[in-house]
């Protein structure tokens, strides 16, 4: 079975125990004054899975990671990788105000925020567990910041879709009604002519000949082109 804990690692056999094959949720063991933080990494947009990054504090306070390096510099390094990509988020977030780019950072923000938070969840459980130690106490208070520092980006790329969807119904309401006052004057337009054109064809004159019949055809045109103009402008009015 593969184990998730260094070999040279002197833990209780209990974590190995309590540990499968994949880390699962962020989340710490305690047993006899040895501290396990299980932590996740920064998390890529898309990946079904998050990379682990495990971290022992025996009882004397010394601190090991599963990256190699100085357990407690590898510690400080994680919690300043949060920080650093939420700031990071934050100037892309105010760095241009469209709804392609609220969506890129809200793509990037909610998985962050969501490990932030989990991440601060366990580092005061960590705090509880081992009260006199400054190090979890510091991290502590810093993902407290992160984590609310994400949930106000959160809330305001959220709030900036939301305003520019309410935007662009209210300009898509006014060109409607642009629209639909163009439709109007061509629907009056249509019921000045109609009645001439349908005389004309009726009647199947030569205007060049027939001089009086179209003074005749202009005022009876006239007449019922302002009847029907009339009619259709109710019409229009009464569906707004």
């Amino acid at each position: 079975m593969h184990s998730l804990l260094p070999s040279r690692w002197q833990v209780p056999a209990v974590f190995e125990q309590r540990l499968g094959d994949k880390p699962g949720r962020q989340r710490l063991m305690k047993v006899d004054g040895h501290l396990l933080l299980i932590l996740h990494k920064l998390p890529v947009p898309g990946a079904e899975e998050r990379a682990a990054r495990i971290f022992w504090r025996n009882p004397q306070g010394e601190w090991q990671s599963t990256d190699g390096g100085a357990g407690i510099a590898d510690f400080k390094t994680h919690i300043s990788e949060y920080d650093n990509a939420a700031d990071k988020l934050d100037t892309r977030l105010r760095r241009e105000i469209s709804a392609e780019n609220y969506f890129a950072v809200l793509n990037e923000l909610t998985p962050l925020a969501r490990s932030a938070k989990h991440l601060a969840a366990v580092l005061q459980e960590a705090r509880d567990a081992v009260s006199t130690d400054r190090h979890i106490l510091l991290a502590r208070d810093e993902m407290v910041e992160i984590d609310r520092h994400c949930e106000l980006m959160l809330s305001e790329a959220q709030q900036g879709m939301q305003f520019l969807a309410t935007q662009r119904a209210d300009e898509q309401a006014v060109q409607s009604k642009r629209i639909a006052a163009a439709a109007h004057r061509l629907n009056l337009l249509m019921a000045m002519c109609l009645p001439a054109t349908a005389i004309a064809s009726i009647l199947s004159m030569n205007t060049e000949q027939r001089w009086g019949n179209v003074w005749k055809l202009f005022i009876v045109a006239a007449v019922l082109g302002a009847f029907v103009m009339a009619w259709v402008s109710r019409g229009d009015s009464s569906k707004k």
